[in-house]
């Protein structure tokens, strides 16, 4: 009885070969970088994993509304170099996220540590919430509801 072993990203990793010319997870293809997104109060943070990257390589910018992540991981280069495995990818990452109107992209800031790229973004002034007074009494105005009225 032969033994058939089921791996389901097998086909994913196919695809990926023939899109990118490369075989999925060498150094040759970065993988994409995870991101959490949450709200902290009157800004959004962004925790980005780049571990393996130099914090020179980290560029961050602000454009039309767009925030674009860049950073690059290399490896060990030399032609003595005998690979036994190599699942550790290098390359550049981009990752760029679409800003909605109500953030202030002047007051953006980042930092690196630990390998985790954190992304501070203040929620703008007109954005944020607040509270509107109801003042109570007379002195409203009706409102016509028919072509007599008006």
């Amino acid at each position: 009885m032969a033994v058939i072993r089921f791996d389901p990203f097998r086909d994913i990793d196919r695809l990926a070969e023939q899109v990118l010319g490369a075989t999925s997870g060498s150094t040759r293809v970065p993988r994409f970088m995870p991101m959490d997104v949450y709200r902290d109060g009157d800004h959004f943070v962004l925790r980005v994993d780049l571990p393996g990257v130099d914090p020179d390589s980290i560029d961050v910018n602000v454009d039309n509304g767009m925030l674009s992540i860049r950073a690059e991981r290399s490896g060990p280069e030399g032609e003595g170099l005998d690979w036994i495995l190599s699942e550790r990818s290098t390359g550049t990452y981009l990752r760029q996220l679409t800003l909605g109107e109500g953030v202030d992209t002047d007051g953006i800031a980042a930092g690196y540590e630990a390998g985790v790229l954190t992304v501070t973004i203040p929620v703008a002034e007109k954005a944020r919430p607040r509270r509107i007074q109801v003042s109570a009494g007379g002195g409203g105005t009706a409102i016509p509801t028919t072509a007599e009225e008006v």
